[in-house]
């Protein structure tokens, strides 16, 4: 666990988490205004847990959708490129997409050690496959890079995404009762496009690749940082924790 020491732990204030958790309620309402706050938040966080400079480092985002992250890392000199399977996702923003790869991030379509920075962030809970993902991108980063996963976790209160604390009940039933309320089904479709992953399934992933990378730490991301003890109590971390964040360094 890192020390509150290190720069992000020295940002991640209950202000910075009030104010991102606010944000959250345009996700679907403004998008600009919640993925343009993500997006310079992961930059940062990028900035600060990456040993290198960002300015010329390649930065492989994988799940890039509307592509709001192009800009925050472009702002710091990275070389950003996203990957997308979701064309209708990709363009959800009508940003332009000069960076962005259309494909499967349990299958890149890029060279062994090619990548200095490989993020993911909020994507893993939208895979039925995640680990496969992250495996694929610790393969595209390079040895000294960094790989970073962030995403929701299902028993948390915002693991429903917009079913609300409704997916309590089952994941399938909080789906019907959101159809039955507004006459359509969700976007992050229960079984289809929303999965329940735990903080237990990163940190036991991690583990797993420990011949391969370090993991340098593992804290929930929009808590403040003396929260972060959460994440090394079992059952606590899933409900409290929220969003886990993985920080590897590639061997």
């Amino acid at each position: 666990m890192p020390r509150p020491t290190t720069g992000f732990a020295r940002r991640a204030t209950l202000s910075r988490a009030a104010r991102l958790l606010n944000d959250f309620r345009f996700e679907q309402t403004d998008p600009a205004r919640f993925y343009g706050a993500i997006a310079t938040d992961t930059a940062q966080l990028v900035a600060d847990w990456h040993p290198g400079r960002l300015d010329g480092a390649v930065v492989l985002d994988v799940g890039g959708g509307p592509g709001y992250f192009a800009e925050a890392f472009d702002a710091r000199g990275a070389h950003y490129i996203a990957i997308e399977p979701d064309p209708a996702e990709m363009h959800s923003g009508g940003l332009d997409h000069r960076a962005t790869v259309r494909g499967d991030g349990r299958q890149l379509p890029f060279a062994d050690d090619s990548m200095d920075v490989t993020i993911s962030s909020n994507v893993v809970e939208h895979t039925s496959a995640p680990w496969q993902m992250a495996d694929e991108m610790l393969r595209v980063t390079r040895p000294g890079g960094t790989v970073i996963v962030s995403y929701t976790l299902w028993w948390g209160p915002f693991g429903g995404h917009e079913m609300g604390l409704t997916h309590y009940a089952g994941g399938h039933r909080a789906a019907r009762w959101y159809t039955r309320r507004h006459g359509h089904p969700p976007k992050n479709l229960f079984g289809t496009s929303l999965f329940p992953v735990t903080a237990t399934d990163g940190l036991r992933w991690a583990d797993r690749v420990a011949d391969r990378a370090h993991r340098v730490a593992a804290f929930p991301r929009y808590l403040p940082h003396w929260l972060w003890w959460v994440m090394r109590v079992p059952g606590l971390r899933e409900v409290l924790g929220t969003n886990l964040v993985l920080v590897l360094r590639k061997l």
